[in-house]
């Protein structure tokens, strides 16, 4: 919201923690888009078994119990900008929260560029 451009309107959302705080409990539309540059060279002899890069929005840090949206991207090369997007709808209780997570199998560094972006509305009860 400091920078021009960016907006949010509610309670929920926390800028320090980066999650959100479902006020009321229901059914919220997540959606987040992630800017993102892989940095590491790829090395002579490494296949591309295992270089990919899991995007999830979970409730509660409880990304392993059915309680989140995830998609899987493949690190194909190196120093490239990419984007990558999760959107989908979760239920929440009054008090429950989100947030995004990164699981780098590839093990090489990553940079989440500035432009990247996190939302919830609320849908209904």
């Amino acid at each position: 919201p400091e920078t021009e451009g960016m907006f949010h309107r509610g309670p929920g959302l926390n800028l320090t923690s980066g999650q959100y705080t479902a006020p009321t409990a229901g059914y919220y539309a997540f959606t987040t888009t992630l800017h993102i540059v892989h940095r590491n060279p790829r090395r002579k002899g490494n296949g591309c078994r295992g270089r990919h890069l899991r995007v999830l929005i979970c409730v509660q840090s409880r990304c392993q119990h059915n309680s989140n949206l995830e998609t899987v991207s493949w690190l194909e090369s190196s120093g490239d900008l990419f984007t990558i997007s999760v959107t989908g709808t979760l239920y929440l209780q009054a008090g429950q929260y989100a947030s995004v997570f990164v699981d780098n199998t590839a093990g090489s560094p990553l940079t989440v560029q500035s432009g990247s972006d996190f939302s919830a509305v609320l849908l209904g009860v």
